[in-house]
């Protein structure tokens, strides 16, 4: 059976050179990097140029490169260290209702410290006002926490606005770039960034490894305590091999960051405009400028179907696709991202996310849009909701909306 996957935003495979640098952290350089003998001094150098690599993607010194498990751990090291690191100037946090649940469940349990937190609308097609962010600022705002590319609709947000906003009120700016690194271009110089976050498994690296940049001169308490390394910004033993890959990762995105950037959009765009032109009640989730949207990203929900059913009849068919984040794929609720855009609850639910990336070809989407269309007739025509005579009365609608 052909096998295809469209869920990178999920994950990725590990790039073969990566796997290639790592293979000899595990049989020969197997040192502790903090150890001051040969074997440690050897595993420290790769670290830093590892450190080097990273940084160089995002255009910082590799001085404010922090080495972290995941880009969850980077987001809760952001927001709780400014909070306990600034709790003095004030106790606000100015959030989006889209942002990834690292951030919203850290901000609700920041909430319960007695944390005031804004939590922004977006509108119907998931895009941010900035006017109501500069209006939320308060004399007691000490974060603005607002993600680079949102992982579900791919919605690219105006982090180099936003952070000319923070700048002229004196806020610190974070922004989770997990989606956003290794895809599109990166500058935390240009962005007036003061904390952003990365994760390895999301650029062809493993998964278990991230960084946090912390710009220089940024108060940040430590989140995990314990011994000295990261210049005692975040404790416990280095993932050697993992940072070694992420490292190369990173150098390996940047290098081919433009040409893949137009492959990948080119795909993308066929992809849409195959399900958009072919396919009858699709609705678009996110922005309708291609543009304005991570270049592999594309969301839609198909009217009258249910999207977990979609799913089950892809891997069917060798297609690994997801209906909202990864995170929250235990949930029966509907996605909040989807919640917030105001999308119908019953649209909400048949939502379905295609993210591409550095394997998919021509090929893969054009059996994607071979395949679809029978599928999703298929499915209509089991569904009470397609094909009626008359439009749903509202006992029925709500019926459906308690059901779903």
């Amino acid at each position: 059976m052909k096998r295809i996957y469209m869920d990178n935003n999920a994950t990725t495979a590990v790039r073969p050179e990566v796997l290639e640098a790592m293979l000899p952290f595990y049989r020969e350089q197997f040192g502790n990097p903090s150890s001051v003998h040969w074997a440690g001094r050897a595993v420290g150098g790769a670290v830093e140029k590892a450190r080097e690599q990273v940084a160089q993607l995002i255009n910082c010194s590799p001085a404010e490169i922090v080495f972290t498990s995941c880009g969850s751990e980077g987001d809760n090291m952001a927001l709780k260290g400014t909070v306990d690191a600034l709790r003095e100037k004030g106790n606000h946090i100015i959030t989006t209702a889209v942002e990834h649940p690292a951030v919203l469940e850290t901000c609700k349990a920041l909430e319960k410290q007695g944390v005031k937190v804004t939590y922004l609308p977006v509108d119907h097609n998931g895009m941010l006002n900035l006017t109501d962010l500069e209006a939320a600022i308060t004399d007691k705002t000490i974060l603005i926490s607002v993600m680079w590319a949102n992982n579900e609709t791919g919605n690219l947000y105006p982090i180099e606005e936003i952070g000319a906003i923070a700048r002229k009120y004196k806020v610190r700016f974070h922004t989770d770039a997990v989606q956003a690194v290794g895809k599109i271009p990166v500058d935390v110089q240009k962005a007036n960034v003061d904390l952003l976050v990365l994760s390895g498994h999301k650029l062809g690296a493993a998964k278990g490894v991230g960084a946090t940049y912390i710009r220089r001169g940024t108060r940040l308490t430590p989140f995990i305590h314990g011994g000295h390394q990261e210049r005692g910004r975040r404790a416990g033993t280095h993932n050697v091999a993992g940072i070694v890959g992420f490292g190369v990762a990173c150098e390996l995105a940047g290098a081919h960051l433009e040409t893949e950037g137009v492959r990948i959009r080119a795909l993308r765009d066929r992809l849409e405009r195959g399900i958009l032109e072919g396919i009858p009640d699709v609705k678009l989730n996110g922005h309708p400028d291609p543009n304005l949207r991570l270049p592999n990203t594309l969301n839609v929900s198909f009217a009258y179907i249910e999207g977990e059913s979609l799913l089950l009849n892809f891997d069917m068919k060798g297609i690994a696709a997801s209906s909202g984040s990864a995170c929250t794929s235990g949930s029966l609720e509907p996605s909040h991202v989807m919640g917030a855009m105001c999308v119908d609850v019953i649209l909400a639910h048949s939502s379905t996310r295609f993210s591409l990336g550095t394997d998919n070809t021509e090929a893969d989407v054009d059996y994607v849009l071979e395949v679809l269309p029978p599928i999703v007739q298929r499915l209509r025509e089991m569904s009470p909701l397609y094909n009626r005579d008359e439009p749903l009365s509202c006992m029925e609608c709500q019926v459906i909306r308690k059901v779903l």
